[in-house]
């Protein structure tokens, strides 16, 4: 019987009704949010439909979802675990912001191979003193609502938490220090004598990569697939969400959403706790 999860502590009157319409069963408080099991099968279309209705996050789990077995999270960096794409405010201090966004966002929807996009907009960067990057973490970069939260939570549970981006260590590795985090992967920008060379040292760090980078951490960890929870917000992570045995989209775009096994909209990150509570009441 499907289980269905509404991301609020609270419910209104009007949301209640809506969901015990819609579901046939009226949700239980579990913690900060309500769940419910059913026996009505909600197509992509119809959970969206009651999203919008009720203006909450809603999410259906996966039949075969364990949440006492989940042992790792991976999560994407840019507009997922920060409120920036680093890219596009680097490109800031080189007056082409808007011209790297452009890409940025088209990468993000599919529209653009994401290598080809990353050499392209790096390329832009050349030259540029190596201190505005400093200027970007302490000036621009925000951690996104709830992720603190979230970070405790793991740790409570003990489960571990891995960081894999398609910008670059300049922020991964201080975000791990930060936030206590277990792994990073990003891409390292070239420099010599303090300033970007306008490249990427290696190979880049794409779907491909981060793929990749879950199924070595599963291995390192003598963990299964299914033991992930893997969150995201591009395109650029729909092979990662792919593999874990969730996939999350959070505040994504729509192909992301799409194809997700479930998606955060509304809340913030320590909405992802949610689908670790296995105890009603």
């Amino acid at each position: 019987m499907p289980t269905t999860i509404i991301h609020s502590p609270e419910l209104t009157e009007q949301q209640r009704q809506h969901i015990l319409q819609r579901l046939g069963s009226e949700p239980q408080a579990c913690g900060q949010h309500f769940r419910l099991e059913h026996d009505v099968v909600l197509s992509h279309a119809d959970l969206e439909s009651l999203r919008t209705g009720c203006g909450l996050d809603i999410n259906t789990l996966p039949v075969d979802f364990l949440a006492q077995e989940v042992r790792l999270l991976v999560t994407d960096m840019d507009s997922t675990l920060i409120n920036i794409e680093c890219v596009d405010e680097i490109a800031d201090f080189v007056g082409v912001k808007p011209q790297v966004a452009a890409i940025t966002e088209a990468a993000m929807r599919g529209e653009l191979d994401f290598a080809a996009s990353l050499r392209k907009r790096v390329a832009l960067l050349e030259g540029l003193e190596v201190s505005a990057l400093e200027r970007v973490y302490e000036e621009r970069l925000q951690l996104n609502p709830g992720a603190e939260t979230l970070v405790a939570g793991l740790k409570a549970r003990g489960i571990k938490l891995a960081l894999v981006s398609g910008g670059f260590t300049f922020f991964t590795e201080r975000l791990k220090q930060r936030l206590a985090l277990d792994f990073t992967l990003a891409n390292v920008l070239h420099q010599e004598d303090g300033k970007l060379k306008g490249h990427v040292e290696g190979d880049i760090v794409g779907a491909e990569a981060k793929a990749a980078f879950l199924q070595q951490l599963c291995a390192q960890l003598g963990i299964g697939q299914h033991q992930v929870i893997a969150m995201g917000d591009g395109a650029n992570d729909l092979q990662m969400l792919g593999l874990a045995g969730l996939g999350v989209a959070y505040h994504a775009k729509p192909a992301v959403q799409a194809q997700a096994d479930v998606a955060i909209q509304y809340r913030g990150l320590d909405a992802v706790l949610d689908f670790l509570a296995t105890d009603p009441g």
